[in-house]
């Protein structure tokens, strides 16, 4: 890259100087760069001041449809699920797959626990015994330090459940670290979090080099950050119903439904390569709620996928059985959310999401979210083992494709009628719409 592309100072610029700058140096060609950045504002100068301060250096909004799942069941109650997300298919694939299990009882959730992790990570080069006995004597001052920082968590129950020092040097040469466990309630707790670990680990080296004046070399403090690998924090959701009540999946004998389900999952469980693909499939429908509700997708992305590879091997998130003629389906999966921070009380769409759930506490949010990664992940699976994904993903993708050949409404109407028959692709979209086209000019 040339010198002349780079900027000195350009958090300090305004707006619509940065898109001046933006578009000069790296959009020269475009003459509607600007335009297009600038027809995302809002009109609401307040609004748009609101999204403007969420990130640095915001030039636009970017729109991702919000979509709705209606006609979940959740332990017996009733809800309309809010998704954000760009990709065909996923919410008419959740608000079938609501719409199949209302009738059987619906999904049953729960929640297996709800503790976050964090450590401070530090090398020590002396006697492993002796930092054991170093520690143990002071944690109580540890904790101690800790009371400013936690006490307005405590008055709402939550707080520091655990704190323990774990010697991982035969992982990596002198390296320790302090363990703590934390209880955030309706909190993500992220910042909660990190800020007792940072004072955790001013503590812990001043405590260190009080009792070590004259070797104050040994102890190193690394970093001190949270965790999103929440193995303790985890939401079940299942559906269940006699084999012989899924007799409308697509037609097929049910016997032959649940036998081949259950195979596909079980592939999932040992083949990474479809384990992988299978869970993507999951976190379609998770992330699209996380993202509805303020929270963060990428912690619960990289969380999720670390719980898929606990036992030595990346594997299925969900799990099918038939039992006595039962068939169950399940999955379990860490979910470290919020329902009070960050955007939750910022974002008026967030907002509105949350009052339409109900205001869910941080578990009843946990139990909901699984919900709709298990409603995805058997919507999916029954599309793979019956009529074969790309059946229903390509007839949602339809309109995409006609918008991108900017179909007229009356073109848009010809094919919607032509594709209830015939099979949607690429060639065969682009085929028609030539073809009504030459009829017209003809």
């Amino acid at each position: 890259m040339s010198m002349s592309n780079t900027i000195q100072g350009f958090s300090r610029l305004t707006k619509k100087e940065k898109i001046v700058w933006l578009t000069a140096t790296f959009l020269p060609e475009n003459p509607e760069a600007t335009h297009i950045l600038k027809q995302y504002w809002n009109d609401d100068s307040t609004l748009q001041q609101l999204h403007d301060e969420f990130i640095e250096n915001t030039i636009s909004n970017y729109y991702l449809p919000l979509g709705i799942a209606p006609n979940f069941l959740i332990n017996n109650k009733s809800f309309a699920i809010p998704m954000a997300i760009e990709e065909s298919s996923v919410v008419a694939a959740a608000s079938k797959a609501a719409k199949f299990w209302m009738s059987r009882g619906g999904f049953k959730a729960e929640i297996l626990g709800t503790e976050k992790i964090g450590q401070v990570h530090f090398t020590y080069s002396g006697n492993a015994e002796l930092l054991k006995q170093l520690f143990e004597a002071k944690k109580a001052i540890l904790l101690e330090d800790l009371k400013p920082h936690t006490a307005s968590m405590e008055k709402r129950g939550g707080g520091i459940t655990s704190l323990t020092l774990v010697n991982k040097t035969k992982a990596l040469d002198n390296y320790y670290q302090l363990h703590v466990t934390f209880e955030t309630r309706d909190a993500m707790g992220a910042n909660f979090i990190n800020s007792c670990l940072e004072q955790l680990a001013e503590s812990w080296l001043r405590e260190y080099r009080e009792a070590h004046s004259n070797n104050k070399a040994d102890l190193n403090i690394i970093m001190s950050i949270l965790s999103n690998y929440v193995p303790g924090c985890i939401a079940k959701a299942e559906v269940s119903c006699p084999v012989s009540e899924l007799s409308e999946a697509n037609g097929i004998d049910p016997e032959v439904f649940a036998a081949k389900f259950i195979q596909a999952v079980n592939i999932a469980e040992v083949e990474p390569y479809r384990a992988v693909t299978h869970n993507k499939g999951i976190m379609n429908g998770i992330d699209a709620v996380v993202l509805a509700t303020g929270n963060d997708f990428r912690a619960i992305e990289a969380g999720a996928h670390a719980y898929a590879s606990k036992n030595g091997s990346y594997s299925s998130l969900t799990h099918a059985t038939v039992e006595n003629g039962i068939f169950k389906f399940w999955i379990e999966i860490p979910l470290a959310l919020g329902t009070v921070g960050g955007l939750t009380k910022l974002h008026p769409l967030v907002k509105l999401n949350l009052e339409m759930l109900g205001n869910p506490s941080a578990p009843q949010l946990m139990e909901i979210i699984a919900v709709a990664g298990l409603a995805q992940n058997f919507g999916a699976v029954k599309s793979l083992t019956t009529t074969g994904i790309q059946k229903g993903h390509m007839k949602m993708h339809l309109m995409n494709m006609l918008n991108q050949l900017q179909a007229t409404p009356e073109e848009k109407e010809a094919a919607m009628l032509y594709f209830k028959t015939h099979k949607v692709s690429h060639s065969a979209v682009n085929s028609l719409i030539s073809s009504i086209r030459k009829s017209e000019t003809v």
